[in-house]
């Protein structure tokens, strides 16, 4: 039997599963809802994530009327300690255990090739998800997702990035640096899983229009140069060990530029955490889901690209 939608201003029992490798998001996500153990989150394996949270203030953690209840990661030993940092009450052995006791689950796992099986019994069983980015890197599966979301299904996915604080006002207003010319949005790591963080966070001052992508880089240094139908190119250097190209944003118009900086991970984190509860309660989206869709039209396109030498792709080519 489905559950009713929108799930309303009930209390919510959210599951939360995880974690690939690199990926704290189980740690940090669930004490963002629920709080967490200072002593133990000190410890955790990211110490970027305590660094963070330490930092705010009490009454900034929590999101009224939700909270984590249940963790499962691929080791029980990561979920058991995710659980004692994020005070989650239960630890399950498999994500489908979850099934009948929570409301909804966020996916924060990262790798998009394993987002359709991860998903898919909370799919079979009409449970409401939020899937961390990319939701996927590859056509097959996000044919599925499509399918999915057509049979009515319902699930969010997003990069933090599009809820960069500095960011945000730009969104709805670059004026002052005239019409856009040029945006340059460095990223590190690897296009298949931080290439989405590079295009989501530049995807709403521009809006859906890609035209093409082309990726004349390696697996390790990709060169990605897009076009978009308003004329605005992007270019999004990636390589793996670039940490320094996180929150720095270059826009340049035809009348002025813009550098942009930004070291506010929780906002971004959280701001995506209150939006996800926000679409549980009034099954309204936060965005359109073809924006999602185009945006992993152009993660496909870039892996595509890359792998055939660097042609350009047409974003038409893919589904």
């Amino acid at each position: 039997m489905h559950q009713p939608w929108p799930l309303g201003n009930r209390q919510l029992s959210i599951g939360i599963i995880g974690m690939t490798e690199g990926n704290g998001h189980p740690y940090s996500w669930s004490a963002m809802f629920n709080n967490y153990n200072r002593t133990y989150m000190d410890q955790c394996p990211f110490p970027g994530i305590p660094a963070y949270l330490n930092k705010q203030p009490e009454h900034t953690i929590g999101i009224a009327g939700a909270r984590i209840t249940h963790v499962c990661c691929d080791k029980r030993s990561d979920a058991e300690d995710v659980a004692r940092c994020s005070l989650i009450p239960h630890v399950v052995t498999q994500p489908q255990d979850m099934i009948g006791q929570v409301d909804a689950v966020i996916c924060a796992t990262d790798i998009g090739s394993e987002h359709v099986e991860r998903c898919r019994p909370f799919m079979e069983a009409d449970i409401p998800m939020f899937i961390d980015k990319p939701m996927v890197d590859n056509e097959d599966d996000l044919r599925t997702f499509i399918r999915w979301r057509d049979a009515g299904r319902h699930f969010i996915s997003s990069s933090s990035m599009r809820y960069i604080k500095a960011m945000e006002p730009f969104y709805q207003n670059h004026y002052e640096i005239g019409k856009l010319m040029y945006i340059c949005q460095p990223m590190c790591k690897k296009w298949e899983t931080y290439g989405i963080h590079a295009l989501e966070a530049i995807f709403p001052l521009l809006g859906e229009g890609f035209i093409s992508i082309q990726n004349t880089g390696t697996y390790e240094r990709n060169m990605v140069h897009i076009t978009h139908q308003s004329g605005c190119d992007v270019h999004i250097p990636l390589s793996a060990g670039m940490y320094g190209a996180f929150g720095n944003s270059l826009l340049i118009g035809s009348s002025g530029s813009k550098v942009i900086t930004d070291s506010d991970s929780y906002y971004s984190f959280k701001k995506q955490l209150d939006t996800f509860v926000c679409f549980l309660r009034t099954g309204k989206e936060p965005f359109p889901f073809s924006e999602t869709v185009e945006l992993m039209r152009l993660v496909i396109g870039g892996i595509i690209s890359r792998e055939q030498g660097g042609r350009q792709v047409l974003l038409s080519e893919i589904l």
